[in-house]
Formats: structure tokens, sequence, C-alpha cells
């Protein structure tokens, strides 16, 4: 049974930072692109980055890219979210997805994902 496990959310003031987690099992990890997908409350599901199975290339949606930073530990079949400079646009429930094949982005292309862990952006 494939499971997707996030942590690391929390409360933070603007412009500080938090580091999620997702602890996968139940899949041969190394195989597959992983991604962070993001819901704040009353809009879409909205793709955040993705990393491919073996770690070497990355994708971050327009908001991420230069405060984000996405990556992934085979041996413990974990991947992470480094996210600096929040700012309260960004409160939301962070979800771990796997995608289907060893690279994948998009917010309707993952296979699995987890139950979100809620990041808050907040003074």
């Amino acid at each position: 049974q494939v499971q997707l496990v996030e942590s690391g959310g929390g409360v933070v003031p603007p412009g500080g930072s938090l580091t999620l987690s997702c602890v996968t099992s139940g899949f041969i990890f190394v195989r597959y692109g992983m991604g962070w997908l993001r819901q704040a409350p009353g809009k879409d599901l909205e793709w955040v980055a993705s990393i491919n199975g073996v770690g070497f290339t990355t994708k971050y949606a327009t908001f991420a890219r230069d405060r984000f930073t996405i990556s992934r530990d085979n041996a413990e079949n974990s991947v992470y979210l480094q996210m600096n400079n929040l700012d309260p646009e960004d409160t939301a429930t962070y979800y771990c997805a796997k995608y289907p094949t060893g690279y994948g982005f998009g917010s309707s292309t993952y296979d699995v994902r987890g139950q979100g862990t809620q990041v808050t952006v907040s003074s």
C-alpha cells in the first residue's frame, strides 16, 4: 500500500522559513518523480515543485522559484520542501504527491498524494 505522510507545517511570521518532510512507503521510491502541491482555502489545488526520481532535475512554479527548494533522500524514501521568505499568500495545506513515472509535474497528473500539512504565515 502506497503511503505518503507529510510533516513540518506550522505557524510562521512573514519572512520566516519552514521545511516540510514527506516520508513514503509501499513503492520503489527512486523510480518515481515526486512533488509538492498546495491548496489555500477557497482556491484550487496548485502545483508547487517537482523532482525526478534520481533527484537531478527539479522544476518550480513561478511563485516558488528562488524561495522554495525541493529535494529528496532516496535512502530514506523521503522528499522535502525548504521554504524561505514566506508570505501570507503561502498559507495553505501542503501535500506531498507521487507521479506515475520517473518525472512529473502539475496538479492533476499525480497518482497518489498524502493527507497534507498546514502552513500558516501570519504575524
